[in-house]
């Protein structure tokens, strides 16, 4: 199969799943073609499917990142001993683990071409991190509170992570992780769970015996943690954590907005 005959049968096959979209038409174009698969991904279930669909659907991925243009960390330059910056798209990036900014619900973005980063990490991985994390918090038993009130007896806490395979993205995991949501003043309860956070990711990654991970500016955007605080936590978390365990582990601050290149050039240099 060529990548079009790929992205054609991918959209088929998903629109034949649901009743009221199996009359639908593909368009002609191929952005719009791009645009519908990615919004058939994104609002799709957990729930099984044929292995030849995985198949294709997999090797459409990796083609489309290939495309894209896969950057390894061997390939970066520290700006300080184990530290990296990095202004990219995470999906394309080669390393341990990348972070996810997730949802309490932790099953990925379900809105249609959205552009956080929740969404780019499930529609890259595939269908099959989606399954992954739905078996996840099925096990669990509950969502992940997201942290605005009191804690309740038994819930697990944002600022927790928890780590699956990264299927079809050239890094080896995602943790995933549940920011603070930042609604009113900063408190000091907000700055305590967004270290929490970074510091959940390095210790799991580290008991699973990965050597560089990636962080997303969590809690920024849709979460409205201020930006150059968040970073200024991020930075002096990391840095923290690798003093006091004596961690080797490589730490990639992953931007991609201009703002907070500036805002974590002006933390490291």
């Amino acid at each position: 199969m060529t990548q079009d005959e790929r992205r054609i049968y991918l959209i088929r096959e998903l629109l034949s799943e649901e009743k009221q979209y199996r009359d639908m038409e593909i368009p002609a174009d191929e952005q719009q073609q791009k645009q519908l698969l990615r919004a058939l991904f994104n609002i799709r279930m957990p729930k099984p499917v044929s292995p030849d669909f995985l198949e294709v659907q997999d090797q459409y991925l990796q083609e489309e990142l290939r495309q894209k243009g896969i950057t390894d960390v061997a390939d970066l330059t520290p700006v300080q001993d184990g530290i990296y910056l990095w202004q990219g798209d995470i999906t394309t990036l080669r390393c341990g683990a990348i972070v996810n900014a997730a949802n309490s619900q932790m099953l990925g973005c379900f809105c249609p071409n959205h552009g956080c980063i929740d969404n780019a990490i499930h529609t890259y991985a595939g269908i099959q991190l989606r399954s992954a994390c739905a078996e996840m918090m099925a096990r669990q038993g509950q969502e992940e509170p997201e942290r605005r009130g009191q804690l309740h007896l038994g819930e697990a806490r944002t600022g927790e992570a928890k780590i699956t395979p990264a299927f079809n993205l050239p890094c080896d995991y995602v943790i995933h992780t549940v920011g603070p949501i930042v609604t009113g003043r900063l408190t000091v309860r907000d700055k305590e769970l967004l270290a929490s956070c970074y510091r959940s990711c390095l210790e799991l990654a580290e008991q699973n015996g990965i050597r560089s991970i990636a962080f997303c500016c969590i809690s920024t955007g849709e979460f409205h943690f201020p930006n150059e605080r968040a970073a200024e936590i991020a930075v002096w978390t990391v840095k923290e954590y690798k003093e006091q365990t004596h961690s080797e582990i490589e730490v990639i601050f992953n931007v991609f907005k201009d703002n907070d290149l500036q805002i974590y050039r002006n933390l490291l240099r």
